[in-house]
C-alpha cells in the first residue's frame, strides 16, 4: 500500500508539472512549432551533496551537463545515481550545492516548478484509464487534443510495441508492458529535458536493445537534454554522449563511452565497465609515455595514462582488456609483452569465446577470442601475448567505505 501511495504522489507532481508547465516557464523564450521553449537548457551541478544523518549518500559533486547531451550515471546499487537524479528532479533536497539551469539557482524550486520530464522505474498509472488515454494524458494536459494528439500518441504506442492493447487497462497489463505504458506517456510530449531512472529495467532483452536505437533517434529528433540512470552498461555505451561513473556517493571518471572504456582512469572504472585483467607489480623503465610494469608471473609494458607521478619501484596496477589479447602455440614477435599460461576454463560465448590462463604463480588471465580461431582444449599450454600498449596504468581500488 505504501509502494501505491508513493507512486500516486509520484504521478500526482507530473501532473502537477504538466498544468505550471506553461505558467511557469512562458516568460523564459519564443516557442518552436512542436509548442516547446527553445532554451539552451545547460545543467551545472555546483558542489551537490546529500547526508542522511550520518551517512552519506553523495559526497560534494561537480557536474556540468551541456544543451542537447545524452548524458548517463552509470554504476552499482548506492552509488548515488539516483540521488543526482531525484535531486535535479527536486525530489530530493540536497545537504548542500546548487544545481543551476542556465546560469538560474533552481535548488529549491519544487518539482511541479521545473521543465523536467521524469521517467521512474514505477508504472504511476491511472487504474481507470486504457492504455492510449494514459498515454494521451500529457498532451490532453498541454491543451493538445483531437487530431494534434492523435499522430503522437500512436507513435508513442507503436515504439512501445503497445498498438494491440491501446483499449486495455492497467490491470489487464503485465508488468513488463505496464512499464512500456509508463514510458510512452513521458515521451509522448517530448520534454525539454528528460530524467529517466532505469525506464528499460522491466522490459526483455530484446525490446530494451530496439528501445536504446529509438532512445537515439528520439534524443537526436528533439534535441533534449537526456538524463539516464541505469547499472546496465550496455545501455550506457550504447546510448550516451558521455558517462558519468560513480561508486560510494563519488564521480570517479566522466568522459565519452570510447574513452572510458579505452582509458579508464581508475581499477573500479576498468571492472565495472566490461571486463579487465589486472596486472599488478612495481614500475621499472619509462619510455615514449609508457611504463615497465614487474609482477611475480610477468613483465609488460603499459600506457602510462593519468598515473604520471608513478616513479620507479613504485607499486602500480595495469588493466588489459581481454580482447587486446592474442593466442599463441609458438612464441609471439619480439617486441609484444606475453606470458606463458595453461589452458583452466574455456567459455563459448557464441561469436567469442573467452579463455582463462592459469599462470606460473596461480594468477589468471583472460583472453577474448572469436569462436574457432585456434582449436584449444582444457590443459593445453599457451603463450598469450598483446601490444606494449594495449595496458593501461590504473589507480588502484580505494578501500571500502564511504
Amino acid at each position: 500500500m505504501r509502494l501505491y501511495i508513493l507512486h500516486i504522489i509520484r504521478f500526482d507532481l507530473q501532473v502537477v508539472l504538466d498544468q505550471h508547465f506553461w505558467r511557469f516557464w512562458g516568460a523564459r523564450g519564443r516557442w518552436d512549432e512542436r509548442g516547446v521553449e527553445a532554451v539552451k537548457n545547460n545543467l551545472v551541478l555546483s558542489g551537490l551533496a546529500k547526508r542522511y544523518g550520518d551517512f552519506v549518500a553523495l559526497h560534494e559533486t561537480h557536474l556540468d551537463i551541456k544543451a542537447g547531451e545524452f548524458v548517463t550515471l552509470l554504476g552499482p546499487s548506492g552509488s548515488g545515481k539516483t540521488t543526482i537524479l531525484m535531486s535535479i528532479a527536486g525530489f530530493v533536497a540536497p545537504s548542500a550545492g546548487q544545481i543551476l539551469l542556465d546560469g538560474v539557482d533552481v535548488t529549491g524550486l519544487p518539482p511541479e516548478r521545473r521543465n523536467f520530464g521524469v521517467v521512474f522505474q514505477g508504472y504511476a498509472l491511472f487504474p481507470h484509464l486504457t492504455v492510449y488515454d494514459n498515454v494521451a494524458f500529457p498532451l490532453r494536459a498541454r491543451g493538445i487534443r483531437g487530431a494534434a494528439a492523435r499522430p503522437k500518441i500512436e507513435a508513442a504506442l507503436e515504439m512501445a510495441q503497445l498498438g494491440a492493447f491501446a483499449g486495455r487497462l492497467p490491470r489487464q497489463l503485465s508488468g513488463g508492458q505496464q512499464q512500456r505504458v509508463a514510458l510512452a506517456r513521458s515521451l509522448v510530449f517530448e520534454p525539454e529535458l528528460l530524467l529517466l531512472d532505469e525506464p528499460l529495467s522491466a522490459l526483455d532483452r530484446a525490446l530494451r536493445k530496439d528501445f536504446q536505437s529509438e532512445f537515439k533517434a528520439i534524443h537526436r529528433q528533439v534535441g533534449t537534454t537526456f538524463i539516464y540512470v541505469t547499472h546496465d552498461q550496455e545501455e550506457a555505451l550504447t546510448m550516451s554522449d558521455r558517462i558519468v561513473i560513480l561508486d560510494r556517493g563519488r564521480i570517479l571518471q566522466c568522459a565519452p563511452p570510447a574513452e572510458l572504456y579505452e582509458r579508464p582512469a581508475t581499477e573500479f572504472v576498468a571492472g565495472f565497465l566490461g571486463k579487465s585483467n589486472f596486472l599488478r607489480g612495481r614500475i621499472g623503465r619509462r619510455a615514449d609515455g609508457l611504463a615497465e610494469i614487474a609482477g611475480p608471473a610477468l613483465t609488460s609494458w603499459a600506457a602510462v595514462g593519468r598515473q604520471q607521478d608513478l616513479g620507479e619501484g613504485a607499486r602500480a596496477v595495469a588493466a588489459l582488456r581481454p580482447e587486446k589479447i592474442r593466442l599463441h602455440r609458438t612464441e609471439p614477435s619480439a617486441d609484444a609483452c606475453s606470458a606463458r599460461g595453461r589452458v583452466s576454463e574455456l567459455t563459448y560465448l557464441g561469436a567469442t569465446c573467452e579463455v582463462t590462463l592459469t599462470l606460473a604463480d596461480g594468477s589468471q588471465l583472460a583472453a577474448l577470442m572469436p569462436a574457432g580461431a585456434i582449436a584449444l582444449a582444457e590443459g593445453d599450454e599457451i603463450v598469450a601475448s598483446w601490444a606494449p600498449d594495449a595496458a593501461i596504468l590504473v589507480e588502484p581500488r580505494a578501500e571500502p567505505g564511504r
